[in-house]
């Protein structure tokens, strides 16, 4: 069956270019798809490959190599210089979230490095994608170190694999491509800055559109070739101007008039490092030559600021990707040459800032606050007065940490036996898994070099003898916060503390690469406002938008968090949870409140508990920390959660920093 054809794709005109212009340059770095389910993401991406121009590839060379400049370090070489070459499309190489690191970058077999003294590489998936594309979809799901090992071989041009002293290297150019739903949660800020271009795509919500979209795709459903075949004549035609611009673009000039607005758009925008910089020149380049131009205008410069610069504006995890046009406009201006000047770097009119000034009432740009959500009828939060309050600025949090050492997925917060992290010893012979342990392996070979009739130098090693390390590293965990929200808690200042508190350990959980999820409790219920995902941002905004008011359910928000986890640790078993309860340990709802409270902690027994203590005032009850003891958890003052604190008060005891 054919592929969905390019041209066939309905909108999506930024996604469209930048893809256009990966492939002429994939100097560019690739490109980031980034918008909800449903947007043909993967069908654009797709559809891609067949646009591109066939290679000439070296025969039975597994790496691709082009007999017109053949690797010379290729594992599967030297080439010679008339070796017999044959033409084939350019490859899509699908990476799988799941995919281990050696089904990425390759394997080496330990058993002949030992026994017979050579190197037996088999290649991986990085090497299949060379000189064509490589596609990641839902890119934000795939472990740290992997995304890691993809940019760095998209930006170097080589993949590396080293086992135990052995190592080989190859060729890696190819178009990496990655898609992703941002409700799923955000790529950290490094690695986004690793990827040349950013689009940002949504369905359609004209219904014209809408309508030939279905039609389109149920036509392909019903007659993939045919309909297909009505289409060749356009994807041939893109295809031919693609290799046209790829001929051109050695020889599109890049003036200094160019380099200086990009210097000052990039400035302007406050982007950290040069990567921005050399990014949006490559892609000026670009569109330069897809243009048919020979030399950078500012039009180019222009599109290749909207495509390189959005995503590398976030400040924080919580800030949204975004480019302001006005902004981009006076950048551009204030780099004219002087017979058109715009406003000086001395001036103290609107540029001089580096962002425009914001209309009357309208929030200034890459400012924007969260949108506020309200409580709709028959929510379960009980009648009552209800106010939202904002949070502040968000610090540096404490690092909180699960008892134990667990087996869970790869991250930064609490001890775990992963596949990557310091030695601590070896694997039992009946694990089969991770990295040969070398030392260990040839100590079960010695024994049995007699008996299998060794004579001479070498090793021999048989499966029977591999042994693997045991590794200690870090795991992500199930962060669940469990939010008081009823009326004791409603004061603005106390309250506006406890969202900034809150956010900052949200913001901890998104470096640390862990799992969150929000349950709230107030008037006579609870509600699990956010299910466990890992999209932080989607916790962040729902506690933005969390109202306060009514009593407090406390046994309810316990019990209601104690469900959780248990259909949690049935989904997701490997991920240990931290349960943060954010509360002054008030129970006033229904008979037997605090009776019934206590009830629900047993419920909790086991799980590494923070009892966040939101009481102040001179009269203090000390509820929180009575609750903390039948939970038997760690009590935190709330202005303790900050590092800061933490570290001020060990000086005051040690006389020394922390």
């Amino acid at each position: 069956m054919k592929p969905y054809p390019f041209t066939a794709v309905v909108g999506m005109p930024d996604l469209r270019l930048a893809l256009i212009l990966s492939s002429i340059s994939p100097a560019v770095g690739g490109v980031l798809v980034r918008g909800e389910k449903g947007t043909a993401k993967s069908t654009m991406v797709r559809a891609l490959a067949g646009l591109l121009p066939q290679l000439d590839v070296v025969d039975g060379c597994r790496f691709s190599c082009d007999p017109a400049a053949s690797d010379p370090v290729c594992p599967d070489g030297p080439h010679p210089a008339d070796a017999p070459a044959h033409r084939r499309p350019a490859r899509l190489v699908e990476l799988p979230v799941g995919a281990a690191e050696d089904r990425v970058v390759g394997s080496l077999n330990l058993e002949k490095a030992l026994s017979e003294g050579v190197t037996d590489y088999q290649p991986g998936l990085l090497a299949a994608a060379n000189r064509g594309l490589l596609y990641v979809d839902e890119v934000n799901l795939l472990h740290d170190h992997l995304v890691d090992t993809l940019l760095d071989a998209a930006a170097m041009g080589r993949a590396t694999v080293e086992r135990e002293g052995v190592s080989v290297s190859h060729a890696a150019r190819f178009v990496l491509i990655g898609t992703m739903n941002p409700e799923e949660g955000e790529l950290r800020p490094q690695l986004l800055d690793r990827f040349g271009l950013t689009v940002e795509v949504a369905s359609s919500r004209e219904p014209e559109q809408r309508v030939e979209v279905v039609r389109r795709r149920l036509a392909y459903e019903a007659d993939p070739d045919g309909f297909a075949s009505a289409y060749a004549a356009e994807d041939s035609a893109l295809a031919a101007d693609i290799e046209a611009a790829q001929r051109l673009l050695p020889a599109v000039k890049l003036p200094d008039d160019a380099l200086r607005q990009i210097a000052e758009v990039c400035a302007s925008f406050e982007v950290d490092g040069m990567r921005a910089d050399i990014v949006t020149a490559r892609t000026a380049v670009a569109h330069a030559a897809w243009a048919g131009r020979n030399e950078v205008t500012t039009e180019d410069v222009r599109v290749a600021a909207r495509l390189a610069l959005p995503h590398r504006r976030r400040r924080n995890p919580f800030d949204a990707p975004g480019i302001s046009e006005e902004q981009l406009e006076q950048a551009l201006q204030d780099a004219q040459p002087p017979e058109d000047p715009g406003p000086g770097p001395e001036d103290d009119g609107p540029g001089s800032g580096g962002q425009p000034p914001a209309a009357e009432g309208e929030q200034p740009p890459g400012d924007q606050p969260a949108p506020q959500q309200q409580p709709q009828p028959g929510d379960g939060t009980g009648s009552g007065p209800q106010n939202t309050v904002g949070s502040g600025e968000t610090f540096r949090a404490r690092v909180f940490r699960v008892k134990g050492t667990g087996e869970g997925e790869r991250g930064r917060r609490s001890r775990a036996i992963t596949d990557t992290g310091r030695t601590i010893g070896v694997q039992p012979p009946s694990v089969r898994d991770g990295r040969p342990h070398l030392v260990a392996t040839m100590r079960a070979a010695a024994p049995h070099q007699r008996s299998r009739g060794r004579r001479g130098p070498g090793l021999l090693v048989r499966t029977q003898d591999l042994r693997f390390a045991l590794r200690e590293g870090r795991e992500g965990n199930l962060v669940l916060f469990c939010v008081d929200a009823s009326g004791s808690m409603g004061a603005r200042t106390r309250m506006r503390e406890v969202k900034t508190a809150v956010l900052s350990l949200l913001q901890d959980a998104y470096q640390r690469r862990d799992k969150v999820g929000l349950v709230t409790f107030r008037g006579d219920a609870a509600e699990l406002a956010l299910p466990p995902t890992i999209s932080v941002e989607a916790a962040a905004a729902r506690l933005e938008g969390l109202p306060t008011g009514g009593r407090t359910p406390l046994a309810e928000g316990l019990l209601e968090a104690a469900r959780v986890l248990s259909v949690e640790a049935i989904r997701d078993p490997r991920r240990r949870p931290l349960l943060v309860l954010v509360t002054d340990g008030r129970a006033t709802s229904g008979a037997d409140a605090v009776a019934r409270s206590q009830a629900a902690a047993g419920l909790l027994a086991g799980v590494t508990t923070i009892v966040m203590d939101c009481e102040s005032g001179r009269m203090r009850l000390g509820l929180a920390a009575e609750l903390a003891g039948h939970l038997g958890a760690e009590h935190v003052p709330l202005a303790e959660v900050a590092a800061e604190t933490l570290a001020a008060a060990v000086r005051d005891h040690t006389g020394r920093a922390a």
